[in-house]
């Protein structure tokens, strides 16, 4: 016994230099993805492929507090049409980015554009959903929105595994530039009554709380007093 505790002090030894080398490597991981979140241009995620209609200028100067996941009943491969439509006119009823089936990203405006989507949102009557804690504080001026494309002729038809896999890791990258906490990701049926039929944006909405990524450089958006996770279905 006495012989084999150099053998186990070496490998105590050696398993803990292992844990040491992991956590440096994912904090150097971590600040080079705070890093590239935050640079100007047209920075690509690894993972991720978008396709900039316009480039990305100082994330300082935009107004986001909110991150909206929107689906639209577009036909699959629409997402860059619809795109190079609103990069063509900013105001025209839209978002900021768009997700095709495949998982092609399209930036379509500028950072600091803002869009329509959010408008029917800015209500307090409670008609279809409760958002009295959302009214007046999560609209089109302070939130970005995502359009996730396809769910057509059905829109009850979920999100394809590749939109959830570079819609997870989209709204990452959207949080760590903007200092967006996980209380600040919605649904657009968590803000809106849209449509009977399925709940708009709730599931990938759900599964990025549940990430609960929270930036790590710069100050975080103070979060609303709203439920987490809100309802997933419409009541």
């Amino acid at each position: 016994m006495r012989h084999r505790w150099p053998i186990m002090l070496a490998r105590l030894v050696w398993s803990c230099l292992a844990l040491a080398i992991s956590f440096g490597a994912q904090a150097e991981g971590d600040s080079d993805f705070a890093k590239l979140a935050k640079s100007a241009g047209q920075p690509q995620v690894p993972g991720l492929n978008i396709v900039y209609m316009t480039s990305l200028g100082d994330p300082a100067q935009a107004p986001w507090k909110n991150i909206i996941l929107h689906q639209t009943e577009g036909a699959p491969g629409a997402a860059k049409s619809l795109a190079e439509g609103q990069s063509r006119n900013p105001t025209k009823r839209g978002v900021t980015l768009w997700v095709e089936t495949d998982g092609t990203i399209y930036w379509s405006v500028p950072e600091t554009i803002v869009t329509t989507q959010g408008d029917g949102a800015n209500r307090n009557d409670n008609k279809y959903i409760d958002n009295s804690k959302t009214f007046r504080q999560v609209i089109k001026t302070n939130s970005i929105g995502v359009e996730f494309n396809g769910n057509a002729p059905d829109v009850r038809a979920p999100l394809t595994p590749e939109q959830f896999k570079a819609g997870l890791l989209l709204v990452k990258f959207l949080q760590e530039r903007y200092g967006i906490p996980p209380e600040r990701i919605y649904a657009h049926n968590w803000i809106d009554y849209k449509d009977a039929r399925y709940c708009e944006g709730c599931e990938l909405a759900e599964r990025a709380r549940a990430m609960s990524y929270r930036p790590g450089q710069g100050e975080l958006i103070p979060a609303l007093d709203v439920k987490t996770p809100l309802p997933s279905a419409v009541r």
